[in-house]
């Protein structure tokens, strides 16, 4: 092994600070379990990084990423399941399994070809390790954020024509729902308010998915775009010598809508 090689070297860093002997105590204390909210907290960091366009910041979340891989791949060695090269083989395998036109004599001629291509290559190997489940929605892993399993299941349940014929007809869906969720308010039904408020969202995500729009990366849009205008709230407050948790709801609306236009933002 060539430890000069950049993931050698970390895999090397990995081994010692499992090490039982002198490695880090935290690091030796560590589980698949404790570790994996890391995990998905440096994939949602990767995301930032790129909707902020921050390339540098990329490339030391992407660090941070490929860490907890090396992580969880040290884990499972020690523990005599697979180690990191068998990782770096399952996904080279599976890639060029699943891309026949690139890596084989396979015919496919669009994205959106290869997608279908896809998903069907992923149901003839689930049914190749025996699992029974032969639903269009099988292998939606339910460990997902809710807004991206959401699109998915969309997705699947589109590839058999379960799916709205064009986009307007989903704002009146959403219309139901909000109705609905404003009956179960006042019934006081604390579980329909949560299944109501759920469906809402669903809905919503249908109207992202048809419009080709990613709904968390819009979300993550609109909280970046909240947080800009609040600061800037709170930096106004401090010129002027006010103190915004004492501000009236109007004062507070009104200091809002003057930061939107001093950043020159109306919508």
């Amino acid at each position: 092994m060539n430890d000069k090689q950049p993931i050698h070297r970390l895999l090397h860093i990995m081994a010692r600070l499992r090490d039982p002997e002198g490695g880090c105590p935290w690091d030796i204390e560590q589980d698949f379990r404790s570790i994996a909210p890391y995990t998905i907290e440096e994939a949602h960091e990767v995301a930032d990084a790129i909707e902020r366009g921050d390339l540098e910041d990329l490339r030391d979340e992407l660090g941070d990423l490929l860490f907890q891989v090396v992580f969880h791949a040290r884990m499972a060695e020690e523990k005599g399941a697979f180690a990191f090269d068998d990782v770096a083989a399952a996904i080279s395998d599976k890639l060029e399994r699943r891309h026949p036109h690139v890596f084989g004599d396979a015919d496919i001629g669009d994205a959106q070809a290869q997608t279908v291509n896809w998903e069907n290559i992923k149901a003839a190997e689930r049914a190749e390790r025996g699992e029974s489940d032969d639903s269009v929605l099988a292998g939606v892993s339910r460990g997902l954020p809710a807004l991206r399993r959401a699109v998915k299941l969309q997705k699947r349940a589109a590839r058999v024509g379960f799916d709205w014929p064009a986009v307007e007809p989903i704002f009146d869906k959403i219309q139901e729902e909000a109705d609905e969720l404003r009956a179960a308010m006042a019934d006081d039904d604390a579980d329909g308010i949560e299944e109501e408020l759920g469906d809402l969202l669903f809905a919503v995500t249908n109207l992202a998915r048809k419009l080709e729009v990613d709904p968390g990366g819009a979300l993550r849009r609109s909280n970046h775009k909240f947080e800009r205008r609040f600061r800037a709230m709170e930096t106004l407050a401090v010129e002027r010598g006010l103190d915004l948790s004492a501000m009236p709801h109007e004062a507070l609306e009104d200091h809002y809508l003057e930061v939107k236009r001093r950043l020159g933002e109306d919508d």
